[in-house]
């Protein structure tokens, strides 16, 4: 497994402190992008909340996510918090270590008290005497936020740094991906009011499905209850321990509401949200506590076109920090359809350069601080069809396609634009975990791909592709 250190500076630790008009949650930032360009210590926003207790609460959830491993529990280093601004709102993201978690809390509008923030991203820190803070805040006393340093502080930036280095492998940084593409797919399937929600959820078992097959929660009056088999309605619930994140802020919870895609009897992801007095805490859980995001392959088709490769160039240029971006009205400025537009966003969101929000169906902006392009190029069923593909290895006959791996030689067929293979990934995961290797090369030939050798210049060894067009 490849992986890389990440090291994060901060101007000084992040701290809840006293003031003569109540509390001053200072969130410090490290390296990230605005719209002026890359910044060591953006500042975002300086405000008071309108839920302090909630908005407490809900970053401690994230923070937990950010700390936890819910599949071989090893303590390691954790990643801190990112956090966006877009203009109305705060996105306070977070990955588990094991890569089969994501969270996200928006802190909207009316959480802000109408104040506007800043436009970027950036890492926060939240290290573990703030998390102890935070957890000991009682009472209804006014809380002022600040995300960056103080603007007297900008100028003094040159003394000591708080440091933190941490893994980055490049599993995580697919599954943070990953997790963006398979939420793309959800649509809404249950919600609850605030009572009931907190008593189904409460209501759940504490221990894993692992060995036992996930749970599957299917609607039953004015509620949800669980059950070991999909049925209409039904939504997938892998690993209900998972979800104790959301403990955090139950108390203050106005609702819940279940995303999902159409069961089709095997296990899927699925998204959790609790909604919060001018804010949302989302968790969305990977097929398997044991199975991270980033073996999902839902954005392979993406990566493997040059055609999304431009088409991503072009709509970058165009993204300026949205909370919601626009499908139809972003095709119209690229000149492109809603499709290959779509498909564009799930190559940028690869890269970290979107999100998506199950809440609002909508994809947004933001600019992960880290190099997440290493996701694509450390891919490896991208490096392998790259592989292949390099080594005129595919043969095209009509909709049937030759393969030669190693020893043995696969075959792949097209119907419906749909890609089927002869080999055992497909025979195990029927597409449900995206295109296997020797398809993935069919279908880039078949686009007639340009391709590097593997550990060649890639200035002086592109050619074109044996078999293109054929």
């Amino acid at each position: 497994m490849t992986r890389s250190v990440q090291a994060l500076a901060y101007a000084r630790s992040s701290a809840l402190e006293s003031t003569h008009s109540g509390r001053l949650l200072g969130l410090e930032t490290a390296g990230g992008l605005t719209p002026r360009g890359a910044e060591a210590h953006p500042r975002f926003f300086s405000g008071f909340l309108a839920a302090p207790q909630v908005a407490a609460r809900g970053l401690l959830a994230v923070a937990d996510v950010a700390a936890a491993r819910y599949h071989q529990r090893v303590r390691t280093g954790s990643l801190d918090p990112v956090v966006t601004g877009n203009g109305d709102r705060l996105r306070f993201e977070s990955f588990s270590g094991c890569g089969g978690v994501y969270a996200r809390l928006d802190v909207l509008e009316e959480g802000l008290g109408g104040a506007e923030t800043g436009h970027g991203t950036t890492n926060v820190d939240v290290n573990d005497p703030l998390r102890e803070a935070l957890s000991r805040m009682v009472g209804d006393d006014p809380l002022h936020l600040r995300v960056g340093p103080e603007e007297m502080a900008v100028t003094t930036l040159a003394g000591a740094v708080v440091e933190k280095k941490v893994p980055l492998p490049d599993r995580w940084l697919r599954g943070f991906a990953e997790a963006q593409v398979a939420s793309a797919r959800f649509d809404l399937r249950a919600e609850l009011t605030g009572s009931e929600s907190v008593r189904f959820l409460r209501s759940l078992p504490r221990t894993g499905a692992r060995g036992r097959g996930p749970l599957w929660i299917v609607p039953s009056g004015r509620t949800l209850r669980p059950t070991t088999r999909p049925g209409p309605g039904a939504v997938c619930l892998p690993g209900p321990d998972r979800l104790v994140a959301l403990e955090r802020v139950l108390r203050y919870a106005t609702g819940l509401r279940v995303y999902g895609p159409v069961p089709d009897g095997a296990a899927t992801a699925s998204a959790w949200e609790v909604v919060l007095p001018g804010m949302r805490l989302t968790l969305t859980l990977s097929p398997d506590p044991a199975r991270g995001f980033s073996g999902e392959g839902g954005v392979l088709e993406a990566l493997a076109t040059e055609e999304a490769a431009q088409d991503a160039e072009l709509v970058a240029v165009l993204l300026a920090w949205e909370p919601r971006i626009d499908l139809a009205d972003l095709a119209e400025q690229a000149g492109l359809t809603v499709d290959r537009v779509r498909g564009a966003l799930t190559r940028l969101g690869t890269a970290g350069r979107v999100g998506y929000d199950v809440a609002e169906a909508a994809y947004f902006h933001r600019e992960l601080p880290y190099d997440a392009d290493r996701a694509e190029r450390h891919n490896p069923r991208l490096v392998s069809a790259r592989r292949l593909v390099a080594e005129g290895a595919v043969e095209i006959e009509g909709e049937l396609a030759t393969v030669a791996s190693g020893e043995r030689r696969y075959r792949v067929r097209e119907s419906a634009g749909a890609l089927s293979c002869t080999c055992r990934w497909w025979a195990d995961h029927r597409g449900r975990r995206g295109p296997c290797k020797h398809a993935l090369a069919v279908r880039m030939v078949r686009r007639g791909a340009t391709v590097t050798e593997p550990g060649a210049d890639p200035e002086t060894s592109e050619r074109a592709v044996p078999g293109a067009g054929r």
